[in-house]
């Protein structure tokens, strides 16, 4: 997935160890939330499934919901 999309390991890695926010959805995935000013002002969230052993990533994405202030 992160090589199709051309997302930086460590951009997966920096949210997970240091997020800025984290939150538990619906489906009680964890979404490690975190800032980035690599390519702008931009917010992305990795999400991951805490019910698999080892823990999974399930999706990177930008989140527009969530912008950064400029």
């Amino acid at each position: 997935m992160l090589e199709e999309r051309n997302i930086p390991r460590e951009w997966v890695m920096l949210a997970l160890e240091s997020p800025d926010r984290t939150e538990i959805g619906a489906d009680n995935n964890i979404h490690y939330i975190k800032e980035s000013h690599e390519f702008g002002p931009r917010t992305f969230r990795v999400i991951v499934n805490p019910g698999a052993t080892p823990n999974r990533v399930i999706t990177f994405f930008f989140d527009r919901r969530l912008r950064m202030p400029l």
